[in-house]
């Protein structure tokens, strides 16, 4: 029996766990909103029976329990409505806190895909998109189950006065609980894909020009990046618009219903109160009552709109975990590896001792050709490793993939290992609280060590408040060498084996990288860690116990041109030999 799409293809139904929904308080917060409606009709119902009563002019006292009971449902529903939204909203917050804690839980044990995305889409995808998924419950799921439960009882409350009348309110009910979300849904199906993209789209452009509107000025592409942005809004726009017609097809659709409701219960209660099955009372609250009943549905259609954004929000959250994520448990385990430094390393094991093997690997990004191809390399405790070769022959993507951030185009990579960018990120917090980006038990002392054997005592003994100095989001207020320096320190507190550090030279004086460079393959050997080194700067690599030459003979990918020494490469390999002497012959100033 083949599966059902429901159960396996929507990506809806493979988050939802992910919330971790008590559907206990999602039962109270139908409930709070079933009392809110109700109070809403009874509201309607025994005004309408107020009014009509006291044209006749009774007896005050004839008037006391509707009177009271219209000041009853008046107070009621807007305190129930409190409760309700309360209630919701809580069952929300909890779901997208918990959704966004298994995200970044799925993301952490690796195997994701996500650094071929923006760092913009990114921050769209485990924030926009992460809100709008677990708004499902709160606006699609909670709406509905409110409307089925409510309207039966309306049609219920009416059918005690006239069957008829009942039938008459029934039908309208389905038309504009059923037919309008069912075409609000269908006109929103291409809507919500393009918002969806527009939003990423508009906030990976964004990000881009406040983090590096200095370089885009310098190279001239402002303009053109700022014509990109305003490209991407006006889709947005658009489908922003787009969506705007779809809710006022569904406004459209509930007025018209609910003025046919009004009009077809005068029709078979003018002829049912001339019978005398009807009083002229009885008839006002037939006919007058419809006109609240139809706040049950007012909300359908919009409720079948989120359903669609959060199902396309679910999509996007999907791309950026492995296959098998989401089918995991939805309980998060307990993950020990932050207070237990020895369960991170033992994932970078292997086999034999083998911290991390290359079986000739290929590396490339998604949809492209592949930059390197036919690597193999063995690390083992104490190794020392550097890539080298000029800017752009695939260094970087090589480290990525060795550390699982990307998957192999060919080949087999055992192990893993902590993949330390140039451009990492340094948070809006403490200098420690950044430290402990890597570990979430360093203390003090090690921080400071971490900090000194990078180099960045001075600077430390330097800071206002030491570790407890604020720094600006993105290290606005540290500078190149600076910021890189800290990015190895907190490499270096983390607790994984194998460290993979892409360009530590960067943004460094000549005799500043090399000492980082040999700080590196020092702390390995002592510790038994395994060091791979991306640089373009050849002079300290005499450090290392191996260095792979990369360069392109064709056209083709990149490939292991020679590999060996440090020492031997200058004499063998003319390309590294040549390079190195030019290294030498120009020293690099300070960046």
């Amino acid at each position: 029996m083949p599966d059902r799409p429901w159960s396996t293809h929507d990506p809806l139904r493979r988050v939802l766990p992910l919330l971790e929904i008590r559907w206990s308080r999602v039962a109270r917060a139908v409930g709070l909103g079933v009392l809110t409606l109700t109070c809403a009709i009874g509201l309607a119902a025994a005004a309408a029976w107020l009014i009509a009563r006291a044209s006749q002019m009774p007896p005050v006292l004839t008037l006391s329990i509707a009177t009271v009971g219209v000041r009853a449902f008046g107070t009621g529903r807007a305190f129930f409505r409190y409760l309700e939204r309360l209630a919701s909203h809580d069952v929300a917050l909890r779901g997208m806190a918990a959704l966004r804690a298994n995200l970044y839980d799925r993301l952490a044990r690796g195997g994701a895909d996500v650094v071929a995305l923006r760092r913009g889409d990114l921050l769209a995808r485990v924030g926009g998109d992460v809100d709008t998924a677990g708004d499902v419950v709160v606006r699609a799921l909670v709406p509905g189950a409110v409307a089925v439960v409510t309207g039966l009882a309306a049609v219920a409350l009416l059918g005690v006065f006239l069957p008829a009348a009942a039938l008459v309110l029934l039908g309208c009910l389905l038309l504009t609980g059923v037919l309008s979300p069912w075409l609000a849904s269908r006109a929103s199906a291409s809507v919500e894909v393009r918002g969806a993209a527009a939003r990423g789209e508009v906030s990976a452009r964004t990000l881009e020009l406040l983090e590096d509107g200095q370089q885009l000025r310098v190279a001239g592409r402002v303009t053109d990046r700022v014509d990109g942005l305003r490209t991407a809004d006006d889709r947005l726009a658009a489908a922003t618009a787009d969506g705007a017609r779809v809710s006022a097809l569904g406004a459209a659709i509930e007025a018209g219903a609910q003025t046919l409701a009004v009009l077809g219960c005068l029709l078979v209660g003018i002829p049912a109160a001339l019978a005398g099955d009807l009083s002229a009372t009885e008839l006002a609250v037939v006919v007058l009552t419809p006109l609240a009943v139809f706040e049950v549905t007012s909300a359908l259609p919009g409720a079948a709109v989120q359903l669609r954004r959060s199902r396309e929000a679910a999509r996007r959250l999907l791309d950026l975990l492995p296959a098998d994520a989401a089918a995991s448990p939805a309980r998060r385990p307990a993950a020990p590896d932050a207070a237990d430094p020895t369960t991170a390393a033992a994932r970078d094991v292997v086999t034999d001792g083998t911290f991390l093997g290359l079986d000739d690997v290929g590396a490339g990004w998604p949809g492209h050709p592949p930059v390197v191809a036919g690597v193999d390399l063995t690390l083992r405790p104490g190794s020392v490793v550097a890539l080298a070769g000029p800017s752009g022959v695939g260094k970087s993507t090589l480290l990525l993939t060795a550390a699982g951030l990307l998957p192999p185009t060919s080949g087999r990579v055992d192990g893993g290992g902590l993949f330390v960018a140039e451009d990492g990120h340094v948070f809006g917090t403490t200098l420690l609280e950044n430290l402990r980006v890597a570990r979430a038990d360093v203390a003090a002392d090690e921080a400071t060590e971490a900090l000194a054997a990078v180099g960045l005592d001075a600077w430390l003994a330097g800071l206002p408040d030491g570790l407890g100095t604020v720094l600006g989001t993105g290290a606005t207020d540290v500078s190149g060498g600076e910021r890189r320096r800290l990015l190895v320190a907190r490499a270096l507190l983390a607790p994984h084996r194998v460290l993979l550090v892409d360009e530590p030279a960067e943004h460094l004086d000549a005799a500043t990288a090399d000492a980082l460079v040999d700080t590196l393959a020092a702390l390995a050997r002592e510790t038994g860690r395994a060091v791979v080194v991306a640089s373009h700067r050849l002079t300290p690599l005499g450090t290392a116990d191996e260095v792979l030459w990369l360069g392109r003979a064709d056209d083709g990918p990149a490939r292991v041109l020679a590999r060996g020494p440090h020492a031997d490469l200058l004499h063998a390999e003319p390309d590294y030999g040549w390079a190195a002497a030019q290294e030498d012959a120009a020293a690099l100033p300070a960046r």
